[in-house]
């Protein structure tokens, strides 16, 4: 493992680059020397690799090289503080054009301003604001689409977009048609060989995600997963992943929804912990305080939507629970970059994954060829697995605290996909498979039970085998439509239940 101490180089602003930093620098500030105008470049970089000081000191070279203006462009505000700062620490004089700059009367004493999208393109719609000599125009975070607007009023000039992934944010426009060429940065395993970022272990638990429902915009809709992650057992999980492997570490949770939201922070606190939620109906002051209560909180639990996968920078997070499912690479790579800053005192930290996200995009520091994904992304889409195609590669397995309740039975493995070739190779109906299942779980419930009540208790905790069981003989006899496998476990169940009374 090097050093990093080995690998710093400091630039002529007096501020200290890594040596990956500086070699990226370059090659980028070549780029942008040779075409002169009329070029778009996009740069990768993982989140933690420090884009922004790359481009604050791309900005202060280009303006004293070229003696012409720099634009920073930003999607959020918080962003537009982080990087004006970023900037005054390289030296670079600059204005922020926000809601409360009308007109720019003073654009003569600037040569590198920073704006919100929005902001900027109605000033320039309105023309309230002209921005004038404009050489190069940096685009952080510029996976989003909503920069594209502004391109046409920069047609003379050089682009630079940085990101963390350069997959577009909408399928139906792609990167590749707005920018020229792709340069591709340090990868996730290197940066975490040389202690740039913290190391990552990823825990999975299997989710069935077949009633979730897909948006117009590609990725899973809010009214879906809230119904999936409000739901009582779904916030078991939850809990039981947070005390397996999270606890009493600073620890964020994603979720896909207010309400899922907010029902974690009940679940939380009826458990005990200290937790607090956050939502973009927060105020600006009470967002402060939360996020300073997290700051200072060694085993802070925050419980967030959306908010927190850009702009947002805490490098004491232990833990990170992605309590939601996304078809988004970005918004993978986003919030789980929150938990992966290095620190002297953190060199790696807890992923927990409750929406088979790992098993659709592989683990976070897994090699990731973004130039194809770049030139080719259409393929990229189509050889994404399916929801369906990850359930059939799911393996249930009973947690803890539900074996111990099953104690006094010695085995209570079964493979659905044997018995049913077993069955067939007799010339059996292939329903004796399922009626075996059955069997074991009776056997299950009256051996661990000392009476009715009890038997119904403990066919309550089966309830995810028997359906991950009878969705593996919905798959066998290719008849596997979420409808059929409702019924055929409720049938299940039903069958069960009528056992246990004409026994006790």
């Amino acid at each position: 493992m090097q050093d990093k101490e080995e690998g710093i180089v400091e630039v002529r602003s007096g501020k200290t680059l890594y040596d990956y930093q500086e070699k990226a620098l370059e090659n980028i500030f070549q780029r942008i020397i040779d075409k002169k105008e009329g070029y778009n470049l996009l740069y990768q970089l993982p989140t933690g690799g420090g884009k922004t000081v790359i481009f604050a000191e791309i900005t202060r070279r280009f303006i004293k090289e070229t003696n012409k203006k720099v634009l920073i462009l930003t999607h959020r505000i918080e962003l537009c503080g982080q990087t004006s700062r970023m900037l005054d620490d390289f030296n670079v004089h600059n204005k922020i054009i926000n809601s409360k700059v009308k007109e720019l009367e003073d654009q003569g004493d600037y040569m590198c301003f920073v704006a919100m999208v929005e902001t900027l393109n109605n000033r320039l719609q309105d023309e309230k604001i002209e921005m004038e000599d404009i050489g190069l125009v940096i685009i952080d975070e510029a996976h989003y689409n909503s920069f594209r607007k502004l391109f046409r009023y920069f047609e003379k000039g050089i682009i630079l977009g940085v990101t963390a992934t350069p997959l577009s944010s909408n399928i139906r426009l792609p990167m590749n048609e707005n920018y020229d060429d792709l340069i591709v940065g340090e990868s996730i395993s290197n940066l975490i060989e040389r202690s740039y970022l913290a190391k990552a272990t990823t825990y999975g638990y299997n989710v069935s995600l077949k009633n979730l429902k897909i948006g117009i915009n590609g990725d899973y809709t809010v009214g879906s997963s809230e119904k999936l992650y409000s739901d009582y057992p779904m916030q078991e999980k939850l809990l039981y992943a947070y005390e397996e492997h999270c606890m009493g570490k600073k620890t964020l949770i994603f979720n896909n929804g207010i309400k899922t939201s907010k029902n974690v922070l009940l679940t939380f606190e009826e458990a005990g912990y200290d937790i607090r939620h956050l939502d973009n109906t927060n105020t600006a002051k009470e967002r402060k305080e939360i996020l300073e209560w997290f700051k200072t909180k060694s085993d802070a639990i925050l419980t967030s939507v959306s908010i927190l996968t850009t702009g947002f920078d805490e490098p004491t997070v232990d833990s990170i629970i992605l309590n939601r499912a996304t078809k988004s690479l970005t918004l993978y790579f986003q919030m789980i970059g929150r938990g992966s800053r290095f620190t002297k005192s953190k060199n790696q930290f807890t992923v927990i994954d409750l929406g088979n996200n790992a098993a659709r995009f592989g683990l976070w520091e897994e090699g990731v060829d973004w130039q194809r994904i770049f030139l080719f992304p259409e393929h990229y889409y189509e050889n994404l697995l399916s929801d369906d195609e990850i359930e059939r590669h799911m393996r249930y397995v009973m947690p803890r605290e539900v074996r111990e309740r099953f104690a006094k039975t010695e085995d209570v493995s079964f493979n659905m996909k044997h018995q049913y070739n077993e069955a067939l190779k007799k010339g059996l109906r292939p329903k004796v498979a399922l009626n075996l299942s059955m069997d074991l779980h009776r056997k299950m419930c009256l051996e661990n039970a000392d009476d009715h009540s009890e038997a119904l208790e403990l066919l309550e905790l089966l309830k995810e085998q028997i359906e991950d069981r009878v969705r593996r003989y919905s798959y066998c006899i290719c008849k596997s439509t979420p409808n059929y496998i409702k019924w055929l476990a409720e049938d299940y169940s039903r069958k069960l239940r009528i056992s246990f009374s004409d026994h006790f």
